[in-house]
């Protein structure tokens, strides 16, 4: 034990107050993680972990309003004229029907996943590669986020899909994809969580000879908020997509903090976080913001190597499709989702407004709520509303 590790664990002690410094610092997680109390070194640090975009794209709902102001949107109904900006297309009807000149960048937010019947939408594919997008295939995970899938299930199955995806239509696809995250309360997991994807997909990539950086879009979880508690959704939100500028999101996107009645103003609020946070704080510029802390590498190595274990189970069990038709992959999501509310309902993981300050009755059970035969979104505060 090295005498700046022991200076540095005295004076924890001192600043606590204890001498059992574990009892109060070490943390139980459910993504089996080992989390030490603290940190002064790291086996073998990360060299920066490259992103697709030199600076992330703060992605906003499209409003008329907007237009004059912000350069990046998500587009869900036909819009003319828009030039000389960055699109997000959330809409299959009309992605088929845009297309796009050579100075527009366009990218398709569509997954070509059938999850309920565990296919490929073929044709679906072979129109959106057709497409003159920057990215034209969307693997989306958020999904399984909100339904409860752990960071481990999440990206591993991001990695399963890519691989079904490269069955075929050949490694070339891989350039041609966009990976759609949910990011999560857990801020460090969170940071973590992209900087490991980034890792494992370039592993990926590797195993066909290729040297390929993910492009991340990331968006604000649905899972931790509240129908009746909107300024902590608001919260909730800030801290996420600070997580995602950190762990390097290509892109990010919030998600409206009024659940059931969006309005005008809500929307330029949620996207305005987003503004404070790369204007204020510069967070948005950086390639890898994270690296050097020893906290945040260890558990980007923790995750890295549990995702591609994850994903490496899958393959062997038979891929994504098919683990998909058996009902495993469902069942794994909701094992974990299921533990995850039974701490919500203990109180083990708190929601302030919801089950602390004030703490709120349980209206449904976990049986209720969760079905392990199918992949639904799910958010922890439904047991309460």
């Amino acid at each position: 034990m090295s005498d700046t590790f022991t200076r540095w664990e005295s004076l924890v002690k001192k600043q606590l107050k204890t001498e059992d410094i574990d009892a109060v610092l070490r943390k139980e997680n459910l993504e089996g993680l080992e989390v030490k109390p603290f940190y002064d070194t790291v086996s073998k640090p990360l060299p920066n972990i490259p992103k697709v975009e030199e600076n992330t794209h703060l992605v906003a709902l499209y409003h008329e309003s907007l237009e004059e102001d912000v350069f990046a949107f998500m587009l869900e109904h036909n819009v003319e004229h828009l030039e000389q900006k960055t699109i997000f297309v959330n809409n299959k009807d009309l992605a088929g029907h845009i297309s796009p000149e050579e100075e527009d960048q366009y990218f398709s937010l569509i997954d070509v996943f059938d999850e309920q019947n565990a296919l490929i939408d073929d044709q679906l594919t072979k129109e959106l590669l057709a497409k003159n997008f920057r990215r034209n295939i969307a693997v989306d995970v958020s999904f399984h986020q909100n339904a409860g899938a752990s960071i481990s299930q999440q990206l591993g199955i991001a990695l399963a899909k890519a691989k079904e995806l490269i069955e075929v239509y050949g490694p070339d696809i891989l350039d041609r994809l966009i990976f759609r995250l949910a990011v999560g309360a857990n801020y460090f997991f969170e940071v973590a969580k992209l900087r490991a994807f980034r890792l494992v997909f370039n592993q990926l990539s590797k195993e066909y000879g290729r040297d390929d950086i993910p492009y991340i879009f990331a968006e604000t979880s649905l899972r931790n908020k509240s129908v009746a508690d909107h300024e902590n959704n608001l919260i909730r939100s800030s801290l996420e997509l600070a997580a995602a500028m950190i762990g390097g999101a290509d892109a990010v996107f919030s998600n409206n903090y009024l659940l059931e009645k969006s309005t005008e103003n809500s929307e330029e609020i949620s996207f305005k976080q987003q503004i404070v946070l790369a204007y204020e704080s510069i967070i948005n510029v950086f390639e890898d913001a994270a690296n050097g802390s020893y906290y945040v590498e260890d558990l980007t190595k923790q995750i890295a190597e549990n995702s591609w274990a994850f994903f490496v189970a899958i393959e062997e069990k038979g891929g994504y499709l098919e683990l998909l038709k058996q009902g495993w992959i469902q069942k794994e999501i909701y094992n974990h989702a299921v533990e995850e509310q039974q701490w919500v309902e203990e109180g083990r993981i708190k929601l302030i407004g919801v089950n602390l300050y004030p703490k709120l009755d349980v209206k449904k059970t976990v049986g209720e709520l969760y079905s392990e035969k199918e992949i639904k979104p799910v958010r922890w505060a439904e047991m309460f509303e």
